[in-house]
């Protein structure tokens, strides 16, 4: 299964790409290869080329070599496509045979990282990125639905805590502005939960501040921020 999210890094927003499956075949693939293709700020066609492009090395690459694709990240012109390799051998020639025909300029690497340590630093999400996953899975479900997202609505928020003493140490101080307790709920999932309330639109830009700021917040106190949900606000 692929996810695909935002990360900042040294000041640069890249769109990074992982496969969160890939940590099964971690013990047979000792060997990261990465493949660097020079992206060219055109048309939405030159972009479906690119990734009917990525598309083919992937299917090459771990057809041909069993290798496993474990994640991209674009940014700053580049595309960089990363697998892991049971052999480092045929990896180039491989890559060659499908990018040269291409007019892409590209480089590609190979290196030994047998604990992973490049994907779990650099490809797998954050426990704060997972939680923007699933909140961009929200808006485009909404989005789906005709939602007029710059409606300001009740959303509701909720954050789980491992002991009661810390759940209630949260509350007393949620110094959060516009973000009011709501209920207490509990689930198979996790105890001491909480429901928390907060009127504003569900827009990517305001739902993305409004879980950095709780996710934060529920850390400073032990606690989880698990997601939230709203109702529909259709365009009239």
């Amino acid at each position: 299964m692929r996810e695909i999210f935002k990360r900042v890094q040294d000041s640069c927003e890249m769109i990074i790409e992982t496969n969160l499956e890939a940590l099964d075949v971690k013990e047979m693939n000792p060997w990261l290869f990465s493949v660097f293709l020079k992206q060219e700020k055109t048309a939405d066609e030159k972009y479906e080329e690119f990734l009917e492009t990525k598309e083919s090395l992937i299917i090459a690459l771990e057809h041909q070599d069993r290798a496993v694709f474990v994640g991209s990240r674009l940014y700053d012109g580049w595309a960089e496509l990363y697998f892991y390799a049971m052999d480092s051998k045929r990896l180039d020639a491989i890559t060659s045979k499908i990018l040269t025909p291409s007019s892409y300029v590209y480089e590609s690497n190979v290196v030994r990282d047998t604990k992973w340590n490049f994907y779990e630093k650099e490809l797998y999400p954050t426990e704060l990125e997972f939680c923007h996953i699933e909140s961009d899975k929200i808006i485009f479900m909404l989005e789906e639905e005709g939602d007029d997202l710059s409606i300001k609505r009740d959303v509701e928020h909720y954050l789980s805590f491992e002991t009661p003493s810390q759940k209630d140490r949260f509350l007393q101080n949620l110094d959060i502005e516009g973000v009011s307790f709501k209920d207490e709920i509990s689930s198979d999932e996790f105890d001491n939960g909480i429901a928390l309330i907060k009127v504003h639109a569900p827009t990517q830009k305001e739902i993305s501040e409004v879980v950095d700021e709780l996710y934060k917040k529920a850390k400073e106190f032990g606690g989880y921020y698990e997601g939230w949900s709203t109702t529909l606000a259709r365009k009239e």
